[in-house]
């Protein structure tokens, strides 16, 4: 059995939360939706919302910040996050001003977490500041965990953090034909694919490839669209990509638990 678990709680347009656990540390990356919601989950899986450790944020964008607020006021926990992204979040949530621990750049945040060290590093996306987290487990051997979502394109350093670990969340966004041939208003489909924008199915096979190369087990593809892509597309790019049958492949889902490692 796995020295730790990781779980997005729910992952995609309407809000992102993951939830990661060590022995010695209980972690969320991103808070989104409403603070029922990220309650109802943590306690699904058997988690007090009070035994929190800390709150990592990616960016400010609303479908990762939404439950801060309500959720501070209940369940007081060290919100880390960039100076950038927290100044967005100070507008909406004055309260949780001393619950901010605020980073100039991402190289700035590397933080302890009983056992667990989280490095941010920096992610393209349209956004006042934008990060992913490598984590390691100091363990008997160290183990390295990844989280990359609401990245527009892969950048040298985002596959330097990615490369080693034994588990990543990772973005796999939209099929490029549904978007371009679905609803959305053309700006808006040029953002997304744009290089802030978001990670499409391809795009995060070539990477989980590498990953697969370099010797990651387990990958979890998270922040799928609803209206552009199914788990069923990402699910068959990513695995055909790496042709191991073997290897743990899951897909998040938008609304429910989704366990990488139970």
């Amino acid at each position: 059995m796995a020295s730790y678990r990781i779980c997005t709680l729910f992952s995609g347009s309407k809000g992102n939360c993951t939830y990661i656990e060590t022995p010695q540390a209980r972690i969320l990356i991103d808070m989104g939706k409403n603070c029922r919601a990220v309650c109802t989950a943590l306690q699904s899986i058997g988690v007090d919302p009070d035994a929190l450790d800390a709150v990592f944020i990616t960016h400010e964008h609303r479908d990762h910040i939404d439950a801060l607020s309500v959720f501070c006021k209940h369940h007081p926990l060290p919100i880390h996050v960039q100076a950038a992204s927290a100044a967005r979040i100070l507008q909406s949530a004055a309260h949780t001003e001393s619950l901010l621990h605020v980073y100039p750049d991402a190289a700035a945040c590397c933080v302890r977490v009983g056992d667990l060290s989280v490095q941010a590093f920096r992610t393209p996306h349209d956004s006042r500041a934008s990060v992913g987290y490598r984590m390691t487990l100091h363990a008997e051997q160290p183990i390295h965990i990844g989280y990359a979502t609401d990245i527009g394109c892969v950048t040298p350093e985002i596959l330097e953090n990615l490369l080693g670990c034994e588990s990543v969340v990772l973005e796999s966004n939209h099929d490029p034909d549904m978007l371009m041939d679905g609803p959305y208003p053309y700006d808006l489909k040029l953002r997304i694919r744009g290089k802030k924008g978001h990670l499409s199915n391809e795009e995060c096979a070539g990477v989980a490839a590498q990953l697969y190369a370099g010797g990651t087990k387990n990958i979890l593809l998270a922040h799928l669209s609803e209206q552009n892509n199914t788990p069923r597309l990402a699910f068959h790019e990513t695995f055909c990509a790496i042709a191991d049958k073997e290897f743990n492949l899951r897909v998040a889902d938008p609304e429910h638990v989704s366990w990488l490692l139970p």
